[in-house]
């Protein structure tokens, strides 16, 4: 870790309750703007600051398509989703959003073909070699 601190149990529990009331937001298709016209998206991960104030919200579109055109077309309406969303939330303050693209299933693949390369595929052969030697 590069010195950032975990989030507190009460950032990760809003975060949630910020997550699940977006989702059901943006599966209701109420936001007006063509370039979210038929996009299903998914809240994967909101993120709260420590002062609960602001939620980075990490979204993808299904199937992965346009994701910086939807992004920045959830960021062009943030104001009109927090009027939507925030009084549903019962916060003491309602955060802002800020939308990203989640890239968490990017790395996922990245780390799988990682997995599955020659160089890591010969490393465990050799692993392998290794056990069998000591069980003798």
């Amino acid at each position: 870790m590069s010195g950032e601190k975990l989030p507190s149990q009460r950032q990760l529990r809003v975060g949630e309750l910020v997550r699940h009331a977006l989702s059901a937001f943006l599966s209701r298709d109420e936001i007006l703007d063509p370039d979210l016209d038929g996009a299903f998206i998914t809240v994967p991960e909101v993120r709260m600051t420590p002062d609960l104030k602001l939620a980075k919200v990490y979204v993808m579109p299904l199937g992965g398509q346009k994701v910086d055109v939807v992004v920045d077309a959830l960021n062009r309406n943030q104001k009109f989703i927090r009027g939507q969303v925030a009084p549903k939330l019962d916060l003491k303050y309602a955060p802002q959003f800020r939308f990203y693209a989640d890239e968490t299933f990017d790395e996922a693949g990245r780390i799988d073909q990682l997995l599955r390369s020659d160089h890591v595929a010969q490393d465990l052969d050799h692993e392998d070699q290794d056990d069998d030697i000591q069980d003798h």
